[in-house]
């Protein structure tokens, strides 16, 4: 039996189609199509909050393709650019630093290249991490987009590219694996000052601290003697220092392979903490360059008694390390992050 009430809910369906933004359309191609298909009109609310449509490389292109030749004399470079001062550009970080002058937010870029820029940076992140990587760019910098920058290194779709997103506490990267040997497209940052720039004992609001939190239960695991190997009381590394040492490199801190299997299986658990904030492919490729090399078996994990804020042996400075794996945690005075992981000790950091 027809219905008598289906034209009008077929109109409304077409001004919510022709109401959606370039965003929606960016960000949910599948919602558009169970729209279209009849789907009830409850389900609409839900394009808004789909994720970006395909992978962030693919949107890596379509903005590359969007940008006028003026952009791209700002922000696009050759593959392997390098600057006097700076080394090669494209696999520098830093805990505070703008790649290029223009903010992702600003007039230099489209409303449409805004959109784009959302999504690459929302299809590298986890999306269980989205809402607190936003906590922390709110703090740190007044929101996504307001002082973050962008560089395009090679030409997508033909060949090698690269972009990196930079800013206070952030360097991300997306790459389709163009970069090769090493994992998150070449070393990152990232960090978080939640209550003030000398954050209080606990860190409270900081959302990296609970990986900190679950190194610190690895170590309350530990017996006497091997918290003695594992704490270093002088000789905190310089955060900057994130090359590789090589198998035959001397790390700080305790072997990996010496711990007993129940803390053994709670270093995995602290390496999955360590990794969960990025997309499946990025932590995956994370494991396998750490498994090229012996897993963690081949790491050693030292907390550092300089930097113990409010003295109460909870370790806001620790770092894991193996041959070509750095991930250095430096909690005080607030969280900075430094990250360079490789499958082979022969990659250099800023060649």
């Amino acid at each position: 039996m027809s219905n008598p009430h289906r034209p009008a809910r077929n109109a409304h369906r077409r001004d919510l189609i022709d109401s959606l933004t370039r965003r929606d359309i960016l960000r949910s191609g599948a919602a558009l199509g169970a729209v279209a298909a009849g789907l009830p009109l409850v389900t609409a609310p839900l394009v808004r909050a789909a994720a970006p449509a395909g992978p962030p490389e693919t949107l890596v292109k379509q903005f590359y393709d969007s940008l006028s030749d003026a952009q791209k004399k700002v922000i696009c470079f050759k593959w392997d650019h390098t600057e006097e001062k700076r080394g090669l550009l494209r696999t520098r970080i830093s805990n505070n630093w703008h790649i290029t002058q223009p903010a992702i937010y600003s007039d230099f870029y489209t409303k449409d290249q805004h959109e784009m820029s959302r999504a690459i940076f929302e299809g590298i992140i986890q999306p269980d991490w989205h809402s607190r990587i936003d906590k922390q760019l709110q703090d740190d910098a007044g929101g996504f987009g307001k002082s973050q920058n962008i560089a395009i290194f090679g030409e997508p779709g033909a060949g090698k590219f690269e972009l990196v997103m930079t800013g206070r506490h952030m360097t991300l990267r997306c790459d389709g694996d163009s970069a090769e040997h090493v994992a998150f497209g070449g070393p990152i940052f990232y960090g978080h000052a939640a209550s003030g720039f000398h954050e209080k004992v606990g860190h409270p609001g900081n959302v990296f601290w609970p990986q900190a939190q679950e190194a610190n239960k690895l170590y309350q695991m530990l017996d006497g003697k091997q918290r003695e190997q594992a704490l270093v009381i002088h000789g905190l590394p310089d955060e900057a220092f994130v090359d590789f040492r090589g198998k035959d490199g001397k790390f700080q801190g305790i072997a990996i392979k010496d711990l007993t299997a129940d803390q053994k299986e709670h270093a995995q658990t602290v390496l999955s903490k360590l990794i969960e904030p990025y997309r499946q492919n990025d932590r995956d490729e994370a494991i396998r360059c750490l498994n090229a090399q012996g897993g963690l078996d081949a790491c050693h994990l030292a907390f550092y008694d300089e930097g113990d804020i409010g003295d109460d042996k909870i370790w806001d400075c620790w770092r894991l390390e193996g041959p070509s794996f750095v991930w250095h945690y430096r909690g005080s005075p607030h969280v900075h992050v430094w990250v360079n992981v490789a499958d082979s000790a022969d990659v250099e950091l800023n060649a």
